[in-house]
């Protein structure tokens, strides 16, 4: 018995015995086939080459420099990087709320000149009309394109039913909630029917716990909606829980470093993030925005750091999925 015991604190200790960690690039099959089909959709937002440069005292100060990807239909890609590194002014450009100063953004083959229609936003404030009810914020878009009065109404209480507000439809925004606040300003948005939908940090204000309805409450709107959503965050566990694919940008000036395309399967659960693969994706994340060069400098490092790394858990209701 004491030599079968010394055998297996050796083989306990024996690294080579350890089942390996998964790669960040291991793909099961389905996974994979889901990429080829993603692939293969037409490409609704094409990045060209594009720069953002500021004038300051000091002189040029160079924002974003070469930003080149691709979107395609029904893709939800989530933009992240260090502070600094330019994410809400890309998604700006993006958006047609700002300029670039060189390259440039097409959707659907056109180039982005200035807002549209085509092009819903989500900020990370709630942006509503305060003296307007929860139905006529989701009107505004609709009477814009010129809608008459019913047929605006009409289609606003059908998004408004869609993100699960229906009871409030006549409640005031200081009569809601932070997570319902957003549902209408999500609602207000996909009311024009855009081609793509940009969300700057749109959950960075809530509590961890309504944050984590409102990412299982988008993946599920998504499921039912045509539409193709560029995300930003600066949440690691949100780009990984959202993402088919994920945009890592260096800062200073901000340029694309990596796009991942994010192993986890579809349908997401929280059960995945704590899975070997949706964990070592984030700390492949980690990696890139802290700087270390490549994975390999990654895997150099002991176990036991390995193991150390701090994990940050999104809190979960027990009403959530």
């Amino acid at each position: 018995m004491h030599g079968l015991a010394e055998k297996e604190q050796t083989v306990a200790a024996d690294p080579a015995s350890q089942p390996a960690r998964p790669s960040y690039r291991d793909q099961a099959p389905e996974v994979a086939a889901r990429f080829a089909r993603i692939y293969q959709r037409p490409v609704v937002l094409e990045v060209k080459g594009l720069d953002k440069r500021f004038e300051s005292e000091a002189g040029p100060v160079n924002a974003l420099q070469n930003i080149s990807f691709r979107a395609h239909r029904r893709e939800l890609i989530c933009v992240i990087g260090p502070s600094g590194c330019g994410k809400s002014t890309l998604i700006r450009i993006l958006a047609g709320l700002d300029s670039a100063t060189g390259g440039e953004t097409l959707l659907d083959g056109h180039p982005v000149r200035g807002p549209g229609p085509d092009r819903g936003m989500v900020f990370q404030g709630y942006t509503l009309f305060p003296w307007r009810t929860v139905l006529q914020n989701v009107m505004f878009g609709p009477e814009m394109r010129g809608l008459g009065y019913t047929t605006a109404r009409d289609e606003a209480m059908e998004w408004v039913e869609i993100v699960g507000l229906g009871r409030f439809a006549n409640a005031y925004p200081h009569q809601l909630s932070g997570g319902m606040k957003q549902r209408v300003a999500i609602a207000r948005a996909l009311a024009n029917k855009p081609r793509i939908l940009f969300m700057d940090e749109p959950f960075a204000a809530l509590d961890a716990q309504t944050r984590a309805q409102m990412q299982s409450y988008l993946l599920e709107l998504w499921k039912k909606v045509d539409i193709t959503v560029v995300f930003v965050t600066h949440d690691l566990e949100e780009a990984v829980y959202l993402a088919d694919r994920i945009v890592v940008l260096d800062a200073h000036p901000g340029r694309v470093r990596e796009i991942v395309e994010v192993p986890v399967p579809r349908p997401r659960t929280r059960e995945q993030m704590v899975s070997p693969l949706f964990v070592t994706t984030k700390q492949h994340l980690e990696s890139l925005i802290h700087g270390v060069p490549d994975e390999t400098a990654v895997e150099a490092a002991s176990e036991d750091a390995a193991v150390k790394t701090p994990i940050r858990m999104t809190q979960v209701g027990d009403d959530v999925e």
